[in-house]
């Protein structure tokens, strides 16, 4: 037999190389493929059935077992109501913008000086109403010695309850 050189070796273990390369390449794509491995569907117990979670799409359904056999719904899912909101949001303050942007719409002349009067003083009064006059009569001496005499009964008969109230907790202690 004739002697093997070591360029011969070299291409040899080159060639073995490369082949347990190849060989291991494909098991790791096989085990980082979850259909390959477990399925589409990653599965979750729960009290009342399983939680499905779509490994390709994302949704989350809810199954349970009825009478008939089991059944899934979808989860709602909150996100996609809150985009939807969104989207609505912002499309309402494109609209606004535009129309602000728009600027306001006047008619008629706007080159006009203003009127000199002030908005907020009151108009003067006409003729007939500058004759009217309100006046509110002050209480007399006798409605001021009603309500005094009125607040010093309830006053009076404030501190007699106070004093009922104190002598009998006092009797009980």
């Amino acid at each position: 037999m004739r002697r093997a050189t070591s360029s011969t070796i070299s291409l040899f273990a080159t060639a073995v190389a490369v082949v347990a390369l190849a060989l291991c390449g494909g098991l790791v794509a096989a085990q980082s493929a979850p259909d390959g491995e477990n399925g589409r569907y990653t599965m979750t117990p729960t009290p009342e059935g399983v939680l499905r979670l779509d490994t390709r799409t994302g949704t989350v359904s809810t199954c349970s077992k009825n009478g008939a056999g089991w059944a899934c719904y979808a989860v709602p899912d909150e996100r996609s109501a809150l985009d939807a909101e969104i989207g609505r949001l912002q499309a309402e303050v494109e609209k606004l913008k535009a129309e602000l942007a728009a600027g306001p719409r006047v008619s008629g002349k706007i080159d006009d000086a203003m009127p000199k009067s002030d908005s907020l003083k009151p108009p003067e009064p006409k003729a007939a109403e500058g004759e009217r006059k309100f006046e509110i009569p002050l209480p007399s001496d006798q409605d001021v010695d009603r309500v005094m005499s009125f607040l010093e009964r309830a006053w009076r008969r404030l501190i007699e309850m106070a004093n009922r109230v104190q002598k009998d907790v006092s009797g009980r202690i």
